[in-house]
């Protein structure tokens, strides 16, 4: 392991967000910011997901676990494809890295930046309410599991996209639809039964309510079976990315 090689690439890609702070740290905390005061606003005394929860402490931690998936995954995927259109992707091929030091220092600067942008968003929204924290070790475990899956789909996103408009397809269509239709906003309980199936088939709903069972110790789901389900989905995006990173596909051309 090319401990020197791994650590400079996964400086260099936390030096690149950290550059932008307003955009990468700033901007997604302001947006789940203005979610919270809307949404909490509207149905606030309306619905109630969980017995003895109210809805705007039941949503923080929705937007939390949103605003970790959709920045672990920006973070990944813009560096990438800017490195391919500008053509500096292959001062990095050319280094000493294998594919699986590759694949840890990208990963590991979007944990980094997920990480920030969600201890922000929580730490903002307890300003407008209190959230109990029942289980801190499965608040942090979903967590990070989460960011680096989502680190995982964002290498796979850059390496498959060639121009910024395929990569914003990729995220418009795929992580924002899934994102938001994971149980952010709702408990898929109050959804009529087909809703209550196609909401199992989606990675998130499991990341994002697994993340919620650490805060109020309740759930739609067992937390065991969250924690199989995300740990089975980072396996096989971590698998995946690695094989196309040991290719060399659309990276190598």
């Amino acid at each position: 392991m090319n401990l020197i090689g791994l650590y400079t690439l996964f400086y260099k890609e936390v030096l690149r967000f950290g550059k932008v702070l307003l955009q990468t740290l700033i901007a997604p905390v302001i947006t789940a910011l203005l979610y919270l005061l809307v949404f909490g606003h509207v149905f606030e005394g309306r619905v109630q997901a969980f017995d003895g929860v109210s809805y705007t402490m039941f949503l923080v931690p929705g937007l939390v676990m949103m605003s970790v998936i959709q920045n672990a995954f920006a973070n990944s995927s813009s560096s990438l494809i800017q490195s391919k259109v500008t053509g500096n992707i292959v001062f990095m091929m050319l280094t000493p890295l294998s594919h699986l030091e590759f694949f840890l220092a990208f990963v590991l600067a979007a944990v980094v930046r997920a990480v920030l942008v969600g201890v922000g968003v929580y730490l903002v929204a307890l300003v407008f309410t209190t959230v109990p924290v029942q289980h801190p070790g499965f608040i942090l475990l979903f967590m990070l599991l989460s960011s680096a899956s989502l680190g995982a789909l964002g290498v796979i996103a850059g390496i498959w996209a060639e121009k910024f408009d395929q990569l914003a397809g990729f995220q418009n269509f795929i992580i924002l639809p899934l994102s938001f239709l994971s149980g952010v906003f709702y408990s898929i309980r109050s959804l009529p039964e087909i809703w209550q199936t196609l909401s199992h088939l989606n990675p998130f709903f499991y990341m994002i309510d697994g993340f919620r069972y650490g805060f109020f110790g309740v759930s739609d789901m067992a937390p065991s079976v969250s924690l199989a389900v995300a740990t089975l989905f980072f396996a096989v995006l971590s698998g995946i990315t690695l094989m196309l990173l040991k290719s060399g596909y659309k990276m190598r051309d």
